[in-house]
């Protein structure tokens, strides 16, 4: 019996030492593949994130050598994670996983289950050796999918349905309703147990309408070349870092003439905030083109500022929220400008964001950083005056 434990435990530990690398995905999936190397799950490293690493080098952790971040940066660092649970030094280093598998295929696709509580909450991923979940609604039942030839229409039709080197299992319904996302994506408390972000579980319950199916939308092309399909779930995983422009359709712009002022209206129809990183800042820029002349109207900001006794802080010292104008979810924020418009004026409206909240970019030694200092064009749209 003790020989029996000790194979299964050598087993568990091999398995444990290093999840299957994303690259040998590629082969039978290189669409899905290109978007996930483009993706910020690939790059959420410090190695490949530089807005995580300059938000790192700031952090008291640092200096105790103990990468805390890790649970959810670097999830597949199983070295690393295994020093911070028994307290030793633990900080990422430049390697094969932190560079290329930070967040791997292997990784999110063996996510079982999540187990909540108050600080975040933890994925439970799978022991068992490729066997990976996913979705699929007419193979939802299907919890042993292995590769095989499958005859249709009275044996006139064969297909190829499976995977040759995988398993897979269909039936977890935390693949269908988004729950699989909440391991990292439903909140975070710092140790004043103050919420740095929360999402509300709601946009993980509806099979419908969650967090897969906005930022990992149907789009154009085959999941796999075993078995051609018309569309699959882009693995780009749409951000405010990466693929905006397919969550732009959440967002809708109105204009409204009135005899002495005109109001822009924008309704956020995300199941949660427009932003939830406390980085962010929202802007609303809004022109008046009258022939030649183009009348700057006020910019409006909207954001989450978190500190401490009515100052801004790093989120490690925020015990509180000292402004949040951020549009809410499902809400309509209407703007009045105190402008009188005339016949033909065109009415050009931008709504866009920062990364990092330009007040922030000298702190974290991020003014040459391009991505730190741009401004991202959300949406865009003309309107005329009668």
């Amino acid at each position: 019996m003790k020989i029996l434990l000790s194979i299964v435990f050598i087993f568990i530990n091999l398995f444990a030492n290093e999840f299957v690398k994303s690259n040998t995905c590629k082969g039978c999936h290189p669409t899905i593949y290109a978007e996930f190397y483009e993706s910020s799950h690939r790059k959420s490293s410090t190695f490949e994130n530089p807005i995580h690493k300059a938000v790192w080098d700031l952090h008291p952790d640092k200096e105790k050598e103990s990468y805390t971040c890790a649970k959810c940066h670097t999830p597949t660092d199983l070295e690393l994670l295994n020093n911070l649970k028994e307290e030793k030094k633990a900080l990422p280093k430049q390697n094969h996983v932190q560079t290329q598998e930070a967040i791997s295929c292997a990784y999110c696709h063996g996510i079982k289950d999540i187990e909540e509580h108050a600080k975040m909450n933890e994925n439970i991923v799978t022991l068992k050796d490729k066997v990976f979940y996913s979705a699929n609604e007419n193979l939802r039942n299907e919890k042993n999918k292995g590769f095989k030839d499958e005859i249709t229409l009275f044996g006139m039709m064969k297909k190829k349905t499976g995977s040759p080197y995988h398993k897979i299992d269909y039936s977890n319904t935390n693949f269908y309703t988004g729950k699989m996302c909440m391991g990292c994506h439903s909140h975070l408390q710092n140790d004043n147990n103050f919420d740095l972000c929360r999402v509300d579980s709601k946009g993980a319950k509806d099979e419908e309408t969650n967090c897969i199916s906005c930022h990992m939308p149907k789009v154009k092309g085959t999941a796999t070349t075993i078995k051609i399909t018309k569309t699959h779930r882009f693995h780009g995983f749409a951000s405010a870092s990466k693929n905006k422009d397919l969550l732009a359709k959440y967002i809708k712009i109105k204009f409204k003439q009135k005899k002495d002022f005109f109001e822009i209206s924008i309704k956020n129809e995300a199941s949660h905030n427009m932003f939830l990183q406390p980085l962010r800042v929202a802007q609303l820029k809004v022109n008046v083109l009258r022939g030649n002349k183009t009348i700057k109207q006020e910019t409006k900001s909207f954001m989450r500022v978190i500190g401490k006794d009515g100052k801004p802080t790093m989120p490690w010292l925020a015990d509180s929220e000292i402004k949040n104008n951020m549009i809410k979810a499902n809400e309509r924020r209407v703007i009045k400008y105190d402008f009188k418009l005339q016949e033909n004026d065109k009415i050009e409206v931008v709504f866009g964001y920062y990364k990092v909240n330009p007040k922030m970019v000298k702190k974290l030694k991020l003014e040459n950083h391009k991505e730190s200092t741009d401004f991202n064009i959300l949406k865009s749209e003309f309107f005329h005056s009668k």
